[in-house]
């Protein structure tokens, strides 16, 4: 059914321009919809982005000599990620034109398959055994409960709200809560979203069994070659473009954006839209405001952030596209802080594998003692395109950046980078090595303000439907637009957006993978019974 219903005919595809708002894997999915499955020209589609690189989340730079940066990396599901695997695998890979993104990353996966040895370690570097969930009568019936209530009963409640205090301590909350990054804050019905999408990952969550990771960093892997894809299309990046606003003008059949207001370097523009053309708005950003420290400096807090600016001056004259202030105004609640560290010489990185007993490339660790919460990840190795075999690299995150640290009497947010190492050298056990591990380091912190916003409690509404009704050329796209059933967080709500928007939009005759029912299954249940009483 046409989007624009006045009478006229539905035009061609090629007299269309499409507009999208955001640069990351939200607006490069729907740019690549639009060209394969639309039939749109390239040259057609044009996005916009405020900073000078595409990727949004999947971000991924830097160099040996200046340090490498993963501001964060989201972790892949084979079974629950349909729409992101039907775009992959038709998109040739950046180290093989001849083979597909998602065939690169199968053939990986099947030789680094993940199971984690050390997934919970304390300070006296003793790996936990893991095995049991640590679950109490009443823990197990909470989860049950939460499960099979519907969604739109749970409101804006909170997970804390729900749970006994005793759950808190429970060896599965330290798991879920470092493998997705739920506080006891967070929306409850955003954790029984999870549950129901990743309830055949339940039995094995100790293990990470279910993980599949890209060859490299998100940003070469996937964001590299997808973009080249798409300007070998004649789609048009444009960086350095800050989308300010939007015109939005109500008629009797419906609501229409006509104009697109920006700042460039060269100063204020107006783009015309014509009610044909498409625009596409990722309506919030949880790497938005994004800070990096260095060795020698902490990153700076922020608390405003340009995607949540646009959402906020939309919906003023507009208030049923959601309101922004439940996810962008509680930055004490949504910020965490990761770091990546470059190594020049290989000597930490080889402790670490000792004392985790996980090579690169398996398991998530994370240190149950630790003030910060901190957790590390140690990638198999090269993780950039351009690192050299003597260079490594790893990552890591602290879920409570405003903590005082074990050893570095100063709040994580506070740190440097050097800072921040030698308290990770604490909880490895090897403070005595510290200058001789820093002399060969680079520790890059950063500070997110909003990545964990989408967690924030909401109610029905908050978030504005992906096509709301009466939009004639209008779609929200990622993490902050409304995908019933699925979770965000993930690369898969930001490509199901955006595949829901293009084809709604542009009246694309194809299926849209359906949102996968492993919770229905009886082996699945059965494991998950299993599990919740080991």
């Amino acid at each position: 059914m046409s989007h624009i219903d006045d009478g006229r005919t539905e035009p061609d595809v090629t007299d269309r321009e499409a507009y999208f708002v955001g640069g990351g894997i939200a607006s490069l999915a729907g740019a690549a919809f639009l060209v394969r499955d639309g039939g749109m020209p390239g040259e057609n589609v044009h996005v916009l982005e405020k900073l000078d690189v595409m990727g949004g989340a999947l971000d991924g730079a830097g160099s040996p000599e200046e340090g490498y940066v993963i501001r964060g990396g989201r972790m892949l599901n084979f079974p629950t990620y349909e729409c992101t695997w039907d775009l992959l695998d038709s998109i040739p890979a950046l180290e093989d034109e001849d083979r597909s993104i998602k065939a690169v990353m199968d053939e990986f996966n099947a030789e680094h398959e993940t199971y984690a040895e050390a997934r919970l370690m304390n300070s006296d570097q003793e790996i936990l055994d893991v095995s049991s969930y640590g679950f109490e009568m009443e823990h197990r019936l909470s989860l049950l409960q939460l499960v099979l209530t519907p969604e739109e009963k749970l409101g804006d409640t909170r997970i804390e709200e729900w749970f006994s205090e005793s759950f808190f301590d429970t060896t599965f909350w330290y798991l879920w809560a470092t493998t997705f990054a739920f506080q006891p804050w967070h929306s409850a019905a955003e954790l029984r979203r999870y549950l129901h999408r990743f309830m055949h990952e339940f039995p094995r969550l100790h293990t990470l069994e279910g993980v599949d990771r890209t060859k490299y960093n998100q940003y070469d892997s996937m964001v590299r070659p997808l973009r080249r894809w798409l300007e070998a299309r004649g789609v048009q990046f444009e960086g350095g473009v800050e989308v300010t606003d939007l015109d939005i003008v109500p008629r009797r059949e419906g609501k229409t954006v006509e104009a697109i207001h920006c700042d460039t370097d060269g100063g204020s523009e107006t783009i015309a839209v014509e009610p044909e053309d498409l625009v596409f708005v990722t309506n919030g950003s949880m790497t938005d405001g994004s800070s990096l420290g260095s060795m020698t400096a902490a990153p700076d807090l922020n608390t405003t952030g340009a995607s949540f600016q646009l959402w906020k001056s939309i919906t003023e004259e507009h208030p049923e596209f959601g309101d922004p202030s439940v996810f962008a105004d509680h930055v004490e609640e949504t910020k965490w802080e990761s770091f990546t560290v470059t190594l020049d010489e290989p000597d930490l990185l080889e402790h670490i594998v000792e004392v985790t007993q996980e090579e690169p490339g398996n398991g998530l660790v994370t240190y149950t003692e630790s003030n910060w919460l901190l957790s590390t990840v140690v990638a198999a190795q090269p993780h950039f395109a351009n690192q050299p075999d003597d260079v490594k690299v790893f990552w890591g995150y602290g879920l409570f950046p405003e903590a005082e640290g074990n050893h570095v009497e100063k709040k994580m947010e506070d740190c440097t980078g050097e800072e921040i190492l030698e308290e990770l050298c604490y909880h490895l056990g090897c403070l005595d090595r510290f200058e001789e591990f820093v002399d060969d380091a680079n520790c890059i912190p950063c500070m997110m303000p909003f990545i964990t916003g989408q967690f924030m409690p909401r109610t029905p509404g908050d978030r504005p439907d992906v096509v709301p009704d009466g939009s004639n050329n209008l779609a929200f796209l990622g993490q902050f637009a409304e995908v019933p059933r699925d979770v965000v967080f993930t690369v898969e709500y930001s490509v199901r957006s955006a595949m829901m928007a293009t084809y709604e939009l542009l009246d694309i005759d194809g299926e849209i993978p359906p949102v996968s029912d492993h919770e229905y299954e009886p082996d699945v249940l059965l494991d998950v019974g299993k599990a919740a009483f080991r």
